[in-house]
């Protein structure tokens, strides 16, 4: 029972530790900074999988439900 405070210690000192190398602060991103994270990735994803037509479609299909 008289070692518990050590290894008490020694874990949180190996969080410190931990913290200090690569942990990200708790905010959020802006919108934008996430914007132009996905956008490369999204255009890929279209030109390699064909998926515009699948887009225009959707679209279409959300625009005849709105009444436009």
């Amino acid at each position: 029972m008289s070692d518990t405070a050590t290894r008490t210690m020694i874990r949180t000192q190996g969080r410190k530790a931990y913290a200090s190398f690569g942990a990200r602060p708790s905010g959020t991103r802006h919108p934008l900074v996430a914007t132009a994270m996905v956008l490369p990735l999204a255009a890929l994803l279209v030109v390699v999988f064909g998926g515009w037509e699948a887009v225009v479609t959707q679209a279409s299909s959300v625009g005849v439900m709105l009444g436009r």
